[in-house]
């Protein structure tokens, strides 16, 4: 199946299939401490859209015990950013209908949380076929190591993403069920 076909079945089962499941605090904990990160880094999120799994409730906890927050603003030629954010600053809403912080210091997350369209058990993504975040992935990994956790729904793995060389494989994917080994 094309990866058009996967997207627009993929979104449409989590448009009807989203309520009460997420990803707790507890399970994202679980990553942090295998991988040894401590407070004091930053931690790169989204806002959820169009029925993402959530991960505010984890940012906001996470903010609580110091760690720093940022959040993406996308731009041209489907390029994004991270920028600093807080829960005490106010979001702008983009022209993609993405809530976006407005711009304050550009970061480069220690740890980044990646929104899924699909997955499969080689941590390679589905998104909405526009390669921001393969193209970030790509480039913050020139600078420096990145640990990349992709969030979803467990109904949206799927035996196979199709690939390329731009793809980025995950380090980690975690789903409302638990961590994708």
């Amino acid at each position: 199946m094309s990866k058009e076909k996967l997207r627009k079945k993929l979104i449409n089962l989590r448009i009807n299939n989203f309520k009460d499941q997420c990803i707790t605090f507890t399970q994202f904990n679980k990553i942090l401490k295998k991988f040894n990160l401590k407070n004091n880094i930053n931690i790169g999120g989204y806002y959820p859209i169009n029925s993402e799994i959530g991960c505010l409730k984890i940012l906001e906890k996470l903010e609580k015990i110091n760690f720093k927050l940022s959040l993406p603003v996308t731009k041209k030629n489907n390029n994004m950013d991270f920028y600093e954010w807080s829960f005490k600053d106010a979001l702008q809403v983009s022209n993609r209908g993405i809530p976006e912080p407005i711009v304050k210091k550009k970061v480069f997350p220690d740890v980044l949380i990646v929104p899924l369209v699909g997955f499969d058990k080689n941590k390679f993504r589905l998104g909405y076929g526009g390669g921001f975040y393969d193209r970030y992935i790509s480039k913050i990994l020139n600078t420096k190591r990145v640990i990349t956790i992709g969030f979803a729904f467990s109904f949206q793995e799927i035996l196979k993403i199709p690939n390329n060389e731009f793809d980025q494989k995950l380090d980690v994917i975690l789903t409302n069920k638990g961590i994708v080994k």
